[in-house]
């Protein structure tokens, strides 16, 4: 049993990972809202990964796993992009991330064996349209999840999960008709979107014991997208 710290576990991917990681671990929740949370043994924090610094003292001596979920999309042509809108997507998904590593790093020093798990998405790896603000931003905690795995190995490993679409809230307007599903489906050598169990088990892998021979690593979780052309 470790002590694990899960920035945002309310909804979506969070909230499946929570429900896993909860039944084997001190799982600590740092989230704007413990909605989805009633059910689950865990630690509540209240906390805004765009706005606030976290309260360590509200946390263990020592973690053995960290992992960040908040991100966002906001897929537009660039050209109707503004800048703010890359600043927005560079500020959740990767620079609060690296504000909370430097935060708890002290605390996963303190762990024989400590794992980190970020999440990316496929767009950086298959170039695709609309993507630019959110994929510029999770190229960035690609690149700084490798660097971050070479300096800390062999005492923290970092991995990167990179989906496709997955049925969470924060998709929500992709999926919102019958006929957008069907569409999204097909794009997939699967035939099927992700649903946030799908993310959440690997996951769960990544973060426990059973992965302690992998690190620096990006997992394509995308139905074959990335790799598979079967049109």
């Amino acid at each position: 049993m470790g002590n694990i710290l899960l920035i945002g576990g309310s909804y979506g991917i969070g909230n499946a990972l929570a429900k896993k990681l909860a039944q084997n671990n001190n799982l600590y929740i740092a989230s704007r809202t413990n909605d989805g949370l009633k059910d689950i043994n865990c630690n509540h924090i209240q906390f805004d990964a765009s706005t606030d610094t976290l309260d360590i003292s509200q946390l263990p001596n020592s973690l053995d796993g960290f992992v960040y979920c908040p991100g966002s999309i906001d897929l537009k042509p660039f050209k109707m992009l503004k800048y703010k809108s890359f600043l927005n997507d560079i500020n959740i998904n990767y620079l609060a991330l690296v504000k909370v590593v430097q935060t708890i790093m002290p605390l996963m020093a303190e762990s024989e064996q400590a794992s980190m798990v970020f999440f990316s998405t496929v767009a950086v790896k298959v170039g695709m349209p609309f993507h630019t603000s959110v994929a510029g931003a999770k190229g960035a905690v690609e690149g700084f999840a490798k660097a971050l795995a070479a300096e800390y190995a062999p005492s923290i490993r970092v991995n990167v999960i990179a989906p496709s679409l997955t049925d969470t809230p924060l998709a929500k307007r992709l999926l919102n008709h019958e006929k957008k599903v069907e569409r999204m489906n097909e794009r997939h050598p699967l035939k099927r979107v992700g649903t946030a169990e799908d993310i959440a088990n690997i996951a769960s892998f990544l973060i426990q014991d059973q992965s302690s021979w992998i690190t620096g690593q990006v997992f394509g979780v995308d139905g074959g997208m990335s790799t598979l052309n079967v049109s």
